[in-house]
Formats: structure tokens, C-alpha cells, sequence
């Protein structure tokens, strides 16, 4: 060992910290990152931004000019889940380096499952979106994907930030299990919920069953609560639309060490940001 490197294995530990915003829900969702991303990034120091926008374009699926106005907002990266492909507008789109669909989908699917980003400190990082099987979509198994993923990603870097997007708490504890140690976080998304339960799991993996959702609390998971009921009531289906008052910007920011990929602290956050 070098003067050098036996200086930098001395030195402090460089710490890197990652804000993952909930799953952001139409207009109103949109409108909220706006309105809270910057200041809060200041605030807390933020290196990097990673959101859920499965939802973003009109309450389902992603366009381009929704995609490049949360980008713009200050987000680095987009995630997104089962409604990947509700709008045709995807496929322009879908390429894009800064937009992840689920990872575990067949082989030969457009667009890319995970991807490496820098830092606004030069940080290496990885983003992976996995999508659960249990009432969802058919894919490929999410624990064995990663079992294939995580050995290439760690030839690059060590911090790995997993967005999975699933149904039941179940499936992402088990997930969250399976992972810890292998994965710097591993961040639930979709039911628009968001659970009290962080922690750093035994072997440094930052956990949340869900980050919950970035848009109109009062709605029905983001869609007007009366149209809801009224679906509930009639079992008529119904044209969805995207609530708009008492908007709350959900997250979770976490603490990673950038040598060995390991948590050392997440802290959830709901912040009110009144209506649109």
C-alpha cells in the first residue's frame, strides 16, 4: 500500500446522502416537487434525487414533456412500476438513460432496468426499479434477478438504491431481507401509502415497506374520493381523475457510506403543501 492509499484508508468516512421521492401523482404531484425539491435539497444537503413517476402524466404512465418538467425540477432519476406502459407516448421516451422501467421484465423489453449515475459530488451510484409479482404483472422473479444484477453493479460501485414496486408488505419485507447487505437501500413504492416502519436492517440496508405518494391527500390514493365511493357504490366503472387538495410531498432521505455501500440512517418525511 501506497502513502497515498494508506492516507485515504485512514481518512473520515465520506458520507453521501440520497433523497427518494414517493410516488408522484399527476399535475398536483408534480406541482409539489416544484414547490418543495429545491429548498429541501438545500436544507438537508441532498447529493441525489431519485422519484417514483409511474403515475405522474394525468394520474397513469409517464410522457416526455411530464418526464422533462420533474427532471427539471432537480430529480436525477425517474422510476416507475405497472403503469409503464399506460401511455403510448412511452416509447419515445422509454430509452432515455435517466428513466427506469422494472428490471425483472423479459428480455429484449425496451428501456433499461437500472443504470449508473454520478453525484453532484462525483459519486458513483446505481438505481435498480424491480416490480413484485403478487397481484401484478407476470414478470420474471425479483429475488433472482437481483441475485444476477447485483454481482455486474458492484464491478461499478456499491451504493445500489432499489425501488420496488409492489403490491403486499409481505413480498417487500421479503425482498428487504434478502437483500440487506447486498444493496445499500431498498425503497418500496405503489400503494401510494406511506409506512411507518424505516429502519437500517442488520447488515446496513436502508428499508421502508413504502415511501407513500407525492400528491392530493385528500383523494383515494391520489384520484377524487367521490369517484371512488361512488365506483364502490355502483361497482359502475368510472373515468379516474387526479384529486387536487391538501398536497403532502412524501420521501425518504438516507445516509450511505460511499466506500462500502452501507446505510447509516433514513429518515421519512411528509411535508404539507397546501392545494393546487
Amino acid at each position: 500500500m501506497t502513502p497515498t492509499e494508506r492516507e485515504e484508508s485512514q481518512g473520515e468516512t465520506k458520507m453521501v446522502k440520497i433523497l427518494f421521492i414517493a410516488d408522484i401523482i399527476g399535475e398536483p404531484g408534480r406541482k409539489t416537487v416544484n414547490k418543495i425539491l429545491n429548498e429541501l435539497k438545500k436544507k438537508e444537503n441532498i447529493e441525489f434525487t431519485i422519484a417514483n413517476a409511474e403515475n405522474a402524466a394525468g394520474g397513469f404512465g409517464l410522457t416526455k414533456n411530464v418526464a422533462e418538467e420533474i427532471i427539471n425540477s432537480g430529480v436525477e432519476v425517474l422510476t416507475l412500476g405497472n403503469h409503464v406502459w399506460d401511455r403510448k407516448e412511452i416509447k419515445d421516451i422509454i430509452d432515455d438513460q435517466r428513466i427506469l422501467r422494472p428490471a425483472n421484465y423479459p428480455p429484449f423489453t425496451p428501456g433499461k432496468g437500472y443504470n449508473f449515475y454520478f453525484s453532484n459530488q462525483k459519486t458513483e451510484i446505481s438505481v435498480v426499479n424491480l416490480m413484485g409479482r403478487v397481484y401484478m404483472p407476470d414478470l420474471d422473479c425479483p429475488f433472482r434477478c437481483m441475485d444476477t444484477l447485483i454481482p455486474e453493479i458492484k464491478k461499478e460501485t456499491n451504493l445500489i438504491i432499489v425501488d420496488f414496486h409492489a403490491e403486499i408488505t409481505s413480498e417487500k419485507q421479503a425482498l428487504g431481507w434478502y437483500l440487506d447487505g447486498k444493496v445499500s437501500a431498498v425503497i418500496g413504492t405503489h400503494t401510494h401509502v406511506q409506512t411507518a416502519d424505516e429502519r437500517i436492517l442488520p447488515e446496513g440496508t436502508a428499508y421502508i415497506t413504502d415511501c407513500g405518494m407525492t400528491g392530493p391527500r385528500d383523494s383515494v390514493i391520489g384520484i377524487k374520493k367521490e369517484i371512488i365511493l361512488k365506483k364502490y357504490l355502483t361497482q359502475i366503472p368510472l373515468r379516474f381523475e387526479v384529486a387536487a387538495k391538501d398536497l403532502i410531498f412524501s420521501a425518504v432521505i438516507i445516509d450511505l457510506d460511499e466506500k462500502s455501500g452501507k446505510a447509516t440512517n433514513i429518515k421519512r418525511l411528509q411535508i404539507p403543501a397546501g392545494d393546487m
